[in-house]
């Protein structure tokens, strides 16, 4: 039984990380394109 809850909390965790990631990469985009708006704002 011990196996299967280490198994469920391995694969939450590795869940949660990939998903973080995809947020931090779409944040990361959504910045630039602000920036690049301001920019042609600016101009």
């Amino acid at each position: 039984m011990m196996r299967i809850g280490k198994w469920v909390l391995t694969m939450l965790a590795c869940t949660l990380l990939l998903s973080a990631c995809n947020t931090v990469e779409g944040i990361g985009k959504d910045v630039k394109k602000a920036g690049e708006a301001i920019e042609r704002a600016g101009k």
